[in-house]
């Protein structure tokens, strides 16, 4: 066959793959997730705003409750990724969301009767933190059983396109649900997308094997260290690992600093705040989108690697954010670029994450990766407000910049050979 012939009849495949119905299964876990996504984000900032408003907490108790709530979450977190791996997983998802759901309605249910206080609020955070690193481990496995392996990345590149629509759509709406109906509402709505969730998952039916444990069934000292073992010896993983969990953190870490710099110092109102971050987020959708077809062109590893260095250039453009429209443009432009680039990068990342992970691995490793991501987070965070503090607040978000820019020496410098990966049987 010709170089133009195949390439023609790699068109026509990919083509074929993109127009394949993905099942009734995915449909309902893709349901799932939109309508867990969207209250999440209508509750966006929810709790800061109710201890801000409601308790009249100082900054220092906010941030206490952000970073509080993160760490000790993601430390709870750490025995149950192995504790699901070895657990039928729709029912785990279930559960959590269950839990989600108990706990966020507790907020207005104290509220309503005038109990609400911030230790409580700091125990609803630390458990939805939980939950949700278990749920997510519980589902990266439910996704890998549900879909062939060549639909993961569209899978994927759907799951994405729900995040950033919800981004875009869910805090608009929330802040004005607020300005309506009073300071825990998104908290109940948020509530109640756990509970239709729930539903969700219940309803893909068929049977799910029970995951078998081939040497010990008791759950051991060593399975709550294995997640990274895995990741850190996997040649594929390992850079994958290393550069998503410091990206996300140093580009996490800016966000409270962007407010402080752009609503104090530069005077910046409120809606204009949210708009410069809202409307970036159709960046992301188109990135989402163009996912599959430009790994269908250019190959997985090339995009990869491309929208991994992209991603890691533009947040030091932030330094130069000044006031008025051309502060806003600018901050809008950036972010676009930025989550553009993200939008092309996660969808594909997390593919090769589960293509590259034996399934009896899947939720150990995924409950690594998350812990890690959100301790890495909380750290960062917490270090970054006190370089703020001490050197300010451009000068942190000038540093965050240029640290991003080296990130890309953490990218994988080549294709893996990837087969196809079997269970190993360590139990």
């Amino acid at each position: 066959m010709t170089e133009s012939g195949a390439v023609e009849s790699d068109v026509v495949r990919d083509r074929s793959v993109r127009g394949r119905s993905l099942g009734r299964g995915f449909a309902w876990l893709w349901a799932a997730y939109a309508v867990s996504t969207f209250g999440t984000r209508l509750a966006f900032d929810a709790f800061p705003l109710i201890a801000v408003v409601v308790l009249d907490a100082g900054p220092a108790r906010v941030a206490a409750l952000a970073a509080a709530g993160l760490a000790v979450g993601a430390v709870v977190a750490v025995p149950l990724g192995p504790w699901v791996e070895f657990r039928r997983k729709r029912p785990v998802m279930i559960a959590t969301d269950l839990v989600r759901c108990a706990v966020l309605l507790s907020v207005p249910l104290a509220y309503a009767l005038g109990r609400l206080g911030f230790a409580q609020l700091l125990v609803v955070s630390v458990v939805v933190a939980a939950a949700d690193i278990t749920f997510r481990a519980a589902a990266g496995s439910c996704l890998k059983a549900l879909v062939r392996p060549s639909d993961l990345l569209r899978a994927n590149g759907r799951f994405e396109s729900t995040t950033w629509t919800a981004a875009m759509l869910g805090p608009p709406v929330g802040g004005a649900a607020i300005g309506l109906f009073g300071p825990v509402v998104t908290v109940a709505a948020d509530a109640v997308s756990y509970l239709l969730s729930a539903l969700g998952i219940r309803a893909i039916g068929g049977g799910e094997p029970r995951p078998r444990r081939t040497q010990v069934s008791r759950l051991r000292t060593g399975d709550l260290l294995e997640g990274w073992r895995y990741l850190l010896a996997s040649p594929v993983l390992r850079p994958l690992f290393l550069n998503t969990v410091l990206v996300n953190g140093l580009i996490m870490a800016t966000a409270p600093l962007l407010a402080v710099l752009m609503l104090g110092d530069l005077g910046f109102a409120p809606w204009q705040y949210s708009l410069a971050f809202a409307v970036p987020c159709v960046g992301g959708l188109v990135g989402a989108r163009l996912a599959g077809p430009l790994v269908a062109r250019f190959g997985e590893h090339r995009v990869l690697v491309v929208s991994g260095v992209l991603r890691a250039c533009w947040p030091v453009g932030l330094v130069f954010v000044g006031p008025g429209t051309g502060g806003l443009v600018l901050v809008m432009a950036v972010e676009f670029g930025l989550i553009t680039s993200v939008g092309v990068y996660n969808p594909v990342y997390a593919t090769r994450r589960l293509e590259s992970t034996p399934p009896d691995r899947v939720a150990r490793t995924l409950s690594a990766w998350t812990v890690s991501g959100k301790l890495t987070t909380a750290a960062l965070t917490a270090v970054w407000g006190l370089l703020a503090g001490l050197a300010g607040t451009r000068t942190a978000v000038a540093l965050a910049g240029v640290l991003l820019l080296a990130t890309p020496l953490l990218l994988p410098r080549r294709a893996p050979a990837l087969a196809p990966v079997k269970p190993t049987g360590d139990g």
